[in-house]
Parts: structure tokens; sequence; C-alpha cells
């Protein structure tokens, strides 16, 4: 199967192909490998390639809607038995730590017949919006290789845009998914907390804040795959009600008239770019022609407030994974890159009491973007304010490493947080990605739809936000806006 026959199919595609049998799914497999081998060399988002088992499993007889179809996996939570399992970091790596067996997520996936034939490259721990971790080095975007696709999903993101895959494993705490799919001109669904699993060796990430999918090429694999792999879980805290009908069916009709507010700037005072500004105005207008009801209009909340309540939580969980790490591994800090230090030292300052206020407020922003959404069935933002940055761009600079030094060294993790040097750095940190946390906080599907190319031939997302089991509101939106303006057939130059 050549290339230019493999890139004309998304996923639901392939599996048609392979179920009329014009071509094998060892075929499709092979296709795809090709594939990862001319543009990874240039773009590094497969570190763990899994060829063999791939093929293995291609060779027997597989079932699901996704039969035969070829994926890739994100390097963190979504493990595979026997596989590597290194999240991004360097003592794992070194340590060649390999998962005892296959997540709950991947055991669906499989079930849904997918061919998962390595993993992607991500931040250490996820804990940043570029992919370019120290354990691997960066990720770079299919559209222009000098510029990030985003992360923490970056490796992901980076080979879907370039072809090699018609969707790719992701997740979510701050905007993970949505992110790399604005960076690299994907579609990506953030499931609402809940929706997705985590097993088994826990059932939700940070409270709910992280949750599990994809970024796909075509709106109707999302909706195939979320059909195949929601739902509850053993041991899971809660059940969330279940969707009234599949979610692919959703894609069927066009959504009724819906009311939609938008904002164009940030909602924590940083600049925004003139083509996030012209995605969500572009996207307006398209909006209006298809019979919706738009205007200018945001959550009535305090987002830098929120935005440090998230970090909070985050940094404790960093501060677990590293603690983590190091019992199983053996490690020092020596394991680890700086900047993940920081945050679990700023994790560590961080008091019971505190940390409970953190997840206490999360619920009063919660209330409040309901309050917007009895009032606007959807929030329309940028996802990005700016376009993705420059490979490097978004590193600590360099006197910020050595202040990070002298913290570490004089364990004043307490004294810098109450400083006003970590909201310094946030603010410096999410100006690339204003708009995206508050989705996870209060637990709420979101979506960004590749609306827009740049003046540059960057992509620029634009983010749809949603209440409480509004995935399949969002999918019937992103379905009507693909049909609408296109993108399944752009393709970059790689």
């Amino acid at each position: 199967m050549k290339f230019e026959e493999y890139r004309r199919h998304d996923g639901l595609g392939l599996a048609e192909l392979v179920a009329k049998g014009e071509v094998s799914a060892g075929e499709v497999l092979e296709a795809a490998i090709q594939r990862a081998e001319a543009v990874n060399p240039k773009l590094n988002g497969l570190i763990i390639p899994l060829y063999e088992e791939a093929r293995q499993r291609a060779a027997g007889p597989l079932e699901g809607p996704f039969a035969g179809v070829p994926m890739l996996v994100k390097d963190l939570f979504q493990e595979i038995g026997g596989a590597p399992s290194y999240s991004g970091n360097k003592a794992l790596r070194e340590m060649d730590f390999r998962a005892p067996r296959d997540s709950e997520l991947v055991r669906r996936w499989k079930a849904a017949g997918a061919v998962p034939f390595g993993r992607t490259n991500t931040p250490e721990f996820g804990s940043k919006g570029v992919t370019e971790p120290e354990s691997f080095g960066a990720t770079r975007n299919p559209w222009n290789t000098d510029h990030t696709p985003g992360g923490s999903s970056g490796g992901s993101a980076a080979l879907t845009a370039a072809g090699v895959v018609p969707f790719a494993g992701a997740n979510d705490g701050g905007g993970s998914i949505r992110i790399p799919a604005a960076c690299c001109g994907l579609f990506g669904l953030k499931p609402g907390r809940g929706r997705t699993p985590w097993g088994p060796e826990f059932t939700e990430a940070l409270h709910g804040i992280s949750v599990n999918h994809v970024v796909s090429r075509s709106v109707r694999d999302s909706a195939a795959l979320l059909d195949a792999t929601h739902g509850d879980e053993h041991g899971a805290l809660f059940r969330i009600a279940p969707p009234a009908r599949s979610y692919l069916s959703e894609l069927d009709r066009d959504p009724a008239p819906l009311k939609i507010g938008f904002s164009l700037t940030s909602p924590i005072g940083t600049p925004v770019d003139p083509e996030a500004v012209k995605a969500v105005e572009d996207t307006a207008r398209l909006l209006q022609d298809l019979g919706h009801q738009v205007e200018e209009a945001a959550p009535s909340l305090d987002m830098m407030a929120m935005s440090m309540d998230w970090l909070g939580i985050w940094f404790t969980k960093c501060a677990g994974e590293v603690a983590r790490v190091k019992a199983l591994t053996g490690c020092g800090d020596e394991g680890f890159e700086l900047d993940t230090l920081a945050m679990a030292a700023f994790g560590h300052a961080t008091r019971a009491d505190e940390y409970l206020g953190f997840y206490q407020r999360g619920q009063l922003y919660a209330q409040q973007l309901a309050d917007f959404h009895d009032r606007y069935d959807f929030w329309l933002t940028p996802t990005l304010a700016l376009q993705p940055a420059a490979i490097g761009a978004a590193a600590t600079p360099a006197w910020q490493q050595n202040a990070l030094k002298v913290i570490l060294k004089l364990r004043a993790g307490k004294l810098v947080m109450k400083s006003g040097l970590v909201e310094q750095m946030a603010r410096e940190n999410m100006k690339y990605v204003p708009f995206t946390q508050l989705a996870n906080f209060t637990g709420v599907p979101a979506m960004s739809v590749p609306l827009h190319w740049c003046a540059s031939g960057l992509p620029m997302g634009v983010q749809f936000v949603g209440a409480h089991g509004d995935e399949g509101r969002l999918l019937a939106l992103a379905g009507q806006l693909e049909k609408a303006k296109p993108w399944f057939d752009r393709m970059p130059e790689v």
C-alpha cells in the first residue's frame, strides 16, 4: 500500500478497506511504518518503536470498528504491557522501566481492533505545553520543523499531522490534547471528567483534571474511538452518565441552532496574536452562516487565580511523581530536569490546607462556568494565544534557571511561593495557552478544531468549551464545521 493511497483514508476508512479484503492489516501497518521511518528523523515524534509486536498482532485475527488500523500511543500512562514506559524521564529511561500490563485504555483500543506500533515523545511527566524533554530531545512541527508541535502530546500530534497514523493516543491535564492539535492542524477533543479510563493502577488523575483520548485527522475517528473507550472501569470512584446515543451517530445530523459566546482577549491579560483573533472572527462568521447565534461573551471568573490554583494541584502531583520515580529507580535529583525539580519543590512547599483550598475553589470555578453555560451553549476562544513557538523559545530562561538552582539548594520553595516569582513564571509560560486550563479544572469537555492556517503556514485552532456531558454536541458541531470548511486533505510537506 503506497503512502498516497494510505493518506487518503482516516482510521474508519482504512478499517473498511481491511474488512472488504482490499488490503491486509499487515500491508496497512507496513505503510504506516514506512511513513514513520521517512519522517521521524525530521520530527522525532516516535521514540519507542514496537514494530515486531505490531506485526505479530496484525497477522492475527482482529475484530472491531478499527480492525487493522495502525496507531501510536503516548509515552505517558497509556501503557503497553512489556513495552518501555519512560514518561519523558531520564531515570526511567536509564532503568529501562517496562509496563507490567496494558492500561485499560490500551486494552479498549486493542478490543476495537487497533494495532499500536510505537510510543510517542512527551515532556517529562507531561508537564509542559511543548515537547522538548532532555531524555529524548525536541519533537518538531511537520508544518515547520523550526517550531513546536505543542505539548504534552506533541509526538502524537506531529506524526498524525505528517500522515504516519490517522490518530494517536493523547491525554490532557491543561490542554495537552487541544494545544498540539491546534499547533499541528488536527482535531482534538478533551472528554469530560470520568469519560475515559485511567486504570488499572488508578481510576482518575488530578481529581479528574486530566483525561485520556486521541488527536485525529478526522472528527469521525475521534467520535468512534470515544464510543470504543468511554465508560466505567473496575473500581471507578464514580459513574458518569452514558451518552444518549453513540458519539459517531451525532455526526449524522447537524446540531440545532446554538448560542455561542466568544472571546478575543487573553483571560490573564497577556497578548493575543492577530492570527488567533482572525481565527475566532472567521469562525464566528462561519457559525453565523450555519445558522448559529454568536456574540462576544466570557465566563465571569478570575482566570489568573484559577490558573494558579490549577498549578498548585499540578505542582503537588509533580512532587508525588518525583518521589515515586526516586523510590522505583533509586535515583536522586540527577534523574530529573531542573524545571521538574522546581515544580516538585513548590509542591512540597504546599500545606494540606492550601491544597484543599485549591480543590474547593475549583468547585466554585465550575459553578461560575455553569452560570455561563446557562446562557450559552459553548464558549469559543483561540486554542493558542500565540502561534506555535519556535523550538527552544518556551524554555526557562537562564536567569530563572539560576534562580531555581538557588531555590532548590536552599530549599526555599515556600518563600518563593510567597514572593510572586511563581506567578510571574506561570504568566510567562501560559501566555501561549491561557484559554485551555479552565475546562480541565472544571471537568467539562472541550475541543480544538483546525479551522485556520496563519500567513506563516502554521495552523491555529479554535477552542469550544462545553458543559458537562456535552461531548456529543461538541462532536456534532465539529462534524458540521468539518463539512463546511474541510481540513483532512491538507498535508505538510515534510
